[in-house]
Parts: structure tokens; sequence; C-alpha cells
């Protein structure tokens, strides 16, 4: 076990400097470092001499990837992409464009998105399992065709289209929560009861549908037909043995999206206006920060990398059939 994760935190360093690469290449192949200075200062009246000034200040006047002016390994060492990216792999995110500290705002933010997509992912998971079980239990009947109908409708629904119509029911025609905002303590509910109501009605069809598909193929095992054989009811060997068995795959499948919870919602966080890292994220992108755009691509990359080898182990813990 212990050598198959040294292993794979070794696959891990050149897929990691290889998004760090691309991500750097695409940002700067859309966008100059003179179209940067002119985002943060302003395009109005932004004379050539301020451009050059701001660019020498912030580190943008370096070549890209290859200095030809320096010797030695100065060459690669005094480019951008050295200086702005390459530090990021020891975690060192260094400021924003703005001046302030990326790894605060970081961890300041972290809180918001954890607020939001943990009730998310938990209260998604118990509806969306419940259902699945329900049209299970009522397989080839019209139930079941009538759910699954409902999932595929759910599912082709964007989910825009949920926070626009929550917003407007909810917030503005009821005045049950506030639209958009957020507070500290506990005042904190108020403004998240609509964003994870939306969050899970959202996920529905595509949950209720997987979870179906899984109930459904531990249903048609041998051990299944045994127990029925030795006369227990249909009720019990679903709940009972069904939701046991399935839930390996489930559990596995959920360590995937643990490192999303981290990352926060883009669209979730950025209309219901809460401070996590999903509306830091956004915000960069229109700032043209790419100081924070880099790390939040690489820090999502190490979290869906220890998410990935998080799963191949509960894989192993879970089903003694499997070893590394």
């Amino acid at each position: 076990m212990l050598a198959y994760i040294v292993r794979r935190a070794l696959y891990a360093i050149p897929v990691l400097i290889g998004v760090n690469l691309i991500t750097f290449l695409l940002f700067f192949v859309v966008n100059t470092p003179d179209d940067i200075a002119r985002m943060q200062l302003g395009f109005k009246r932004v004379t050539p001499e301020a451009i050059e000034n701001w660019k020498a200040t912030h580190g943008y006047d370096l070549p890209y990837l290859y200095n030809e002016q320096a010797d030695g390994l100065d060459s690669f060492t005094e480019t951008l992409f050295f200086q702005k990216s390459v530090k990021v792999l020891a975690f060192d995110f260094g400021r924003s464009d703005a001046g302030r500290s990326i790894s605060s705002d970081i961890l300041e933010r972290m809180g918001p998105s954890l607020a939001l997509a943990v009730p998310t992912l938990i209260v998604g998971m118990l509806v969306n399992i419940t259902f699945g079980l329900l049209l299970v239990f009522f397989r080839s009947t019209a139930i079941d065709w009538g759910g699954v109908v409902l999932c595929v409708v759910l599912m082709s629904i964007s989910p825009l289209f949920y926070i626009i119509a929550g917003q407007y029911v909810a917030g503005k025609l009821m005045n049950l929560v506030p639209i958009s905002g957020f507070d500290a303590g506990w005042d904190m509910a108020k403004f998240l009861v609509l964003p994870v109501i939306i969050g899970v009605v959202s996920g529905i069809g595509s949950g209720t549908r997987w979870y179906r598909t899984i109930f459904m193929e531990e249903y048609g095992k041998e051990y299944v037909r045994t127990a029925r054989a030795k006369g227990l009811s249909d009720l019990r060997i679903l709940f009972v043995h069904v939701l046991k068995n399935g839930m390996i795959p489930i559990l596995t499948g959920v360590v995937v999206l643990l490192p999303l919870l981290f990352m926060g919602s883009l669209i979730m966080e950025s209309f219901f206006g809460i401070p996590g890292l999903g509306s830091y994220t956004i915000e960069a992108i229109n700032n043209q920060d790419f100081a924070i755009v880099r790390a939040m691509v690489f820090l999502g990359s190490v979290l869906y990398i220890v998410g990935l080898l998080l799963t191949d182990i509960s894989y192993t813990l879970f089903d003694p059939r499997i070893r590394l």
C-alpha cells in the first residue's frame, strides 16, 4: 500500500508540471502582459510609461519561457514562467496583482465554500439514494418508468434555470430568503438555504439515475436470488442487502467529489454573492489576475489527484477482491 501511494505521488509530479505549463500558455495566449497592465491600471489615459512601470513592478517584464539576454541557468530562471509558475509547485502562491496574499485569501474563502458544498453533498446523497431505492422497489412499473423520464427531464434543464427560478420565486415573490449575500455565524444559514436546495434539486436527475443503475445491478446478482429463495421480503432485500453492497461504488465515487468541496461552485457562489473559492476564481478571471488563476488551477489539480488516490485506496478497503 505504501509503495503504491509513493508511486502514484511521483506520477503526479509531471502531471502537475504539465498542468502548470498549459495554464501558463493558455493564459498568456489570450492576454499579453500589456493587456494585464491596462486591465489593472484602467483603459483610459494609460501611458506606455505607466504600463512599463507596472510590468516592472509586478514582474511581467521578463520573457515568457527563455531569456536570451541571460547566461546558463538564468536563461530559464529569469523568465516569466519560472518566476510566476514554478514556485506554485512548492505551494508558494505568492501575491495577487492587487497585492493580497493568495494563501490567506484561500484560507479565508474556504469556509464559505465548505458551508455551501457540505450540506449540498450530504442532503443530495440522501435524497438521491432514497429516490433511487424507491425506483428499484417499484421496478418495471409506471412509477419506475415515470421516475426515469422525470430524471431525464431534470437532467436536461440548465442549472442556471434552477438558480434564476429559485431566486425569483423564493426570494422575490415569496420573500422567504435573501436573494444573495452572506454573513458570518449562524446568520449565514438564511443565505445558504436557497443555494443548498437549488443544488440538491438540480442534481436529483443525474444522481437518482446513477444510484438506480447501481442498485439495479446489485438486485440482479446471485445473492439477491438466494435471499428471495429463503423467503426474505423485497423490502428487506433492497434496504438491507442491496443498499449495503451498493455502498461500495457510492462511497468511492463520493471520494472523488470531496476535493471539489474545497474549490466551491463557480456558478452558485457567483449568482448568490457567496465569498467562496468559486467566486474568487471568477473574479480573478474577470480581472485577468494570472496569479490567482494559476494558484486555483494548480490547487484544483492537486485536490483532484488526491481524490483519485483516495478512491483507489477506498476500493481496496471496501472490496477485499482488489489488491494494489
